[in-house]
């Protein structure tokens, strides 16, 4: 047994190495957050739509797209993602061709003309996409308005704008805005996408997914809305300088709008439409400011982040230091302290609207975000940072973090209570995951893990107790529990159990009984775990072939949290991760059938923190 441990410092060490080296001077780690190729796609069509000179980017963001491109002429958003995806063909597809450096007749770009023939055309498109190529003169905006009015209802009728997510609302606006006008900023270097789809739709119910609702929870919308348009013109007019207004008052410094790519894409479109000049201030910055997130990555060409994952990262990777039995006085630790200790928000920001008497005290998740905390972030930040450092702030923190709780006793992203039905049942494609902030596992049972380690409250606690008993109603039949921001059965069941291990739910309970019986069944011949992006799809889990380093990380440190370190599945799962290394698939959701995202910390991050835990239990059986 010695040997392997030895084996697992080693390993350890090595990585500690490697993460030193990479730490940034002021503290922080940088590493790449990568989605699908969506971000380039839009961004080529922005910058060749402005004839922007900048030929150099384009051509590496466009070489990039294709660097992606499998040899059937479609694109995937994972790797066994089986008849590849149609939006995220148009998008490469696109993306390519107005980047002026490959042709139709190309015979890559002619297998993706066929797929995307052969798969319907355009019609079954993403409606984000299609507003994108609306938004260029590529396809017919749909007869449809959207009463801006609908900002001005009060927030507390029983329906408003804030009962939309926070992530919803910032591409709301601008699209919306962008749509009502009906504007195109006519890109030239496509001209026409005709030999894609002939039968090019303005049928809005081709737009959105109307066949897809129940119509008795959308009638409450459906009323409303309708109200909506007999307000005065002025009060329409006025909702288009209030969405105005609520993008400006968001953009960070860098001059995006929320930190997000795609937000200020869009903006920039909903601006030019409002009558803003293409050469303002306001624009030029918001294009630099989409440069600044433009990055080597890996592989070919360069990648357009859809932000920065800087503060996400910092914290995960100083806590997993830590927990390696570092020092907090160690260089890089506390550097990390001093960079996160700066990122920790000041300012009341859209989360106040469900939770107007808490001060501020969150993180938010990109380096130079100041709008948008996320609880996710805060309760990594408060994790990695020491009390006694600057214990008010550490508390302020806290006091922010468990003010979120839901009312359901569980925790979601962004904000507080927005999970309204009418919304998260409206007719448009991913509104259920994106339009509305529910409570979830992971975030759930990661903020357990930090009440649980940090804090010292156990399950007896009242807050811990309605955190507990949403898990224990959510959990799934085969003991598993979904997780929305990481894929997927895996990630959800490894923080649910490590956050209730951290608030003394004893291995006993049938609850933990069930989802370690799960973890353990579903354990591949490699020794690893692995999950496909499909099972956040159809909601249910499917295996992988062979073992990831991320979700193998996350089964093993969960079973550790109960599971003897002598058990032989765990020496398995031990070997696969300091054997076999870094095996490379996206584990993150930004949003299912859209956007998979590869953390490329999570393999530093998450093989530290499980072969810390296999540390740790040998060393804890050893003293006794």
């Amino acid at each position: 047994m010695h040997s392997i441990v030895e084996e697992v410092k080693a390993f350890q060490q090595d990585i500690l190495t490697e993460l030193q080296n990479k730490q940034n001077p002021n503290g922080s780690w940088t590493f790449c957050f990568e989605g699908s190729v969506m971000t380039n796609s839009f961004f080529i069509l922005l910058l060749t739509s402005l004839k922007e000179p900048d030929s150099t980017l384009i051509a590496s963001l466009a070489k990039r797209i294709k660097s992606k491109q499998s040899e059937d002429g479609a694109f995937r958003n994972y790797p066994d993602e089986e008849h590849g995806n149609l939006t995220s063909t148009v998008q490469g597809y696109i993306g390519m061709l107005a980047s002026g450096i490959y042709s139709r007749n190309d015979p890559h770009m002619q297998k993706a003309e066929l797929f995307i023939k052969s798969n319907g055309g355009l019609k079954g498109v993403h409606f984000m996409t299609k507003w994108m190529l609306a938004a260029n003169g590529l396809y017919p905006w749909p007869t449809l308005y959207i009463p801006m009015s609908f900002l001005l209802i009060p927030t507390n009728f029983p329906l408003h704008f804030y009962h939309f997510s926070a992530y919803a609302r910032i591409h709301f606006i601008p699209m919306a805005i962008t749509l009502n006008l009906k504007y195109s900023l006519k890109n030239e270097a496509i001209g026409s996408l005709g030999h894609l789809d002939q039968n090019m739709s303005k049928n809005p119910l081709d737009w959105l997914s109307f066949r897809l609702f129940d119509k008795r929870s959308f009638y409450s919308f459906h009323f409303q809305w309708n109200e909506l348009f007999k307000w005065p013109a002025h009060l329409h007019r006025l909702g288009f300088e209030t969405g105005k207004k609520y993008m400006i008052d968001r953009i960070e410094e860098d001059g995006t709008l929320y930190s997000y790519a795609s937000a200020t894409i869009f903006m920039i479109y909903s601006l030019l439409a409002l009558g803003m000049s293409r050469h303002s201030p306001l624009i030029r910055k918001a294009l630099n400011g989409i440069k600044s997130l433009v990055t080597p990555c890996s592989g070919n060409g360069l990648y357009l982040e859809n932000s920065t994952s800087t503060v996400w990262d910092t914290a995960l990777l100083s806590y997993a230091i830590q927990e390696t039995g570092v020092s907090q006085n160690r260089s890089a630790v506390s550097l990390a302290t001093a960079y996160l200790a700066n990122r920790q928000h000041q300012k009341k920001a859209d989360w106040a609207v469900s939770n107007p008497f808490v001060i501020p005290g969150g993180w938010g998740f990109s380096d130079l975000n100041t709008n948008n905390p996320d609880l996710d972030d805060t309760a990594a930040a408060l994790k990695a940072l020491p009390i006694q450092d600057q214990p008010t702030d550490w508390n302020r923190g806290l006091v922010w973090l468990l003010s979120m709780q839901n009312n359901d006793g569980g925790f979601a992203a962004f904000e507080k209570n927005v999970n309204h039905p009418v919304i998260r049942h409206l007719p448009l494609e991913s509104a259920t995951e994106a339009a509305v902030d529910p409570s979830t596992a992971d975030l759930t049972g990661r903020i357990l893990h930090l009440l649980g380690v940090k804090v010292g409250f156990t399950k007896d606690h009242q807050i811990v107790k309605r955190a507990l008993a949403w898990l224990y109603q959510h959990q799934e039949k085969n003991g598993s529990w979904y997780g929305r921001w990481g894929v997927c059965y895996i990630y959800g069941t490894w923080a649910a159990l490590t956050g209730m291990k951290a608030v003394g739910v004893k291995k006993d309970h049938p609850s933990v009984k069930k989802a370690l019986a799960w973890l353990k069944s579903i354990q591949l011949d490699d020794g690893g775990w692995g999950e496909s992006c499909k099972s956040c799809e159809i909601k249910q889990f499917v295996p992988l072939l062979s073992g990831t380093t991320v979700q193998t990380a996350w089964a093993l440190e969960a079973l550790l949290q109960y599971e003897d370190h002598r058990n032989p599945l765990i020496k398995k799962a031990v070997r696969f991760l300091i054997d076999i290394q870094h095996v490379d698939y996206p584990t993150g959701i930004g949003l299912p059938k859209q956007f998979y995202i590869r953390y490329h910390s999570y393999p530093f991050v998450f093989s530290l923190l499980a072969t810390s835990a296999f540390i740790k239990q040998i060393e804890k059986r050893e003293k006794h």
